[in-house]
């Protein structure tokens, strides 16, 4: 257990909260591991119908330990690259691992919803993308960040963005790491819902529970269909749209569903 990640569960809604607010939630070993262990046994919990991430303190993540990054760049280069015994596979391998996270959250069969009442930066602005919805605070300042420190960016925010706002766009929010107000962020289509002070709580929580009410086991089955056609042709989207289809007819959520549409009241979701 530590205490850089919190956890709460509320009505199916289960919140996970980066906390290193002194540092703006910037990533650390001991919150990574927190949040490693965390999401698949979320993604596995029926008691789970929504999960939102979100920050302390004011703040979504701040993204990597860029104090660490500099004592690295001292002792891990030379004039003409990395110095002997630097092991670039290794590093690489490694960072590979730490970036399933966004993966969970992309491809878990249940929605997943970043609460941004801050600072989103880097790799934290990379965890933002990788949840299905974003809500944000409208005064809170997104960045890529990566260009200002000389990186080309990682957890799979150059994959997520584009969808997002365009390739034009994500271009130069990659190339300028240029920071965009929540406000600017939701006019772009780059997050779904924004905020003022004084009602986000109120509003993540809504939007959070509307999420947690819906039938899971079709939503599970839209996220697959969503996310493979980001890169399959029309006939694979045909095929696999046919058989998810027919595995939601024969769930308890579509029938009690259509006998409630019949009966002209509001259907009861109980995820299976």
């Amino acid at each position: 257990m530590t205490d850089h990640l919190l956890e709460t569960l509320e009505g199916g809604v289960a919140t996970l909260t980066m906390n290193r607010p002194e540092a703006r939630n910037a990533m650390s070993g001991e919150m990574m591991t927190a949040l490693h262990e965390a999401l698949p046994r979320l993604a596995a919990d029926s008691n789970v119908r929504c999960v939102v991430l979100t920050g302390a303190g004011g703040a979504f993540c701040a993204g990597g330990d860029v104090k660490g990054f500099a004592s690295e760049a001292s002792v891990g280069a030379g004039d003409d690259g990395p110095k002997r015994g630097f092991d670039l596979e290794g590093r690489a391998h490694g960072l590979r691992q730490g970036m399933e996270l966004s993966r969970i959250l992309h491809e878990m069969p249940k929605p997943t919803l970043a609460a941004i009442p801050g600072p989103a930066a880097g790799a934290g602005f990379s965890l933002a993308l990788a949840c299905d919805l974003r809500i944000a605070l409208d005064t809170a300042k997104l960045t890529t960040a990566f260009s200002k420190v000389g990186l080309s960016g990682d957890y799979g925010g150059s994959f997520f963005l584009p969808y997002l706002v365009g390739q034009a766009k994500a271009r130069e929010l990659y190339f300028t790491a240029k920071v965009v107000s929540g406000q600017e962020a939701h006019e772009m289509g780059l997050v779904s819902r924004v905020a003022d002070a004084g009602s986000f709580e109120a509003e993540v929580k809504s939007f959070a529970q509307e999420l947690a009410s819906l039938p899971t086991v079709a939503v599970g089955y839209m996220k697959k269909n969503l996310n493979a056609a980001y890169g399959g042709s029309l006939s694979d989207t045909f095929d696999r749209e046919a058989l998810h289809m027919i595995r939601c007819f024969m769930t308890d959520d579509h029938k009690g569903a259509a006998v409630a549409f019949v009966e002209k009241r509001t259907p009861e979701f109980k995820g299976h």
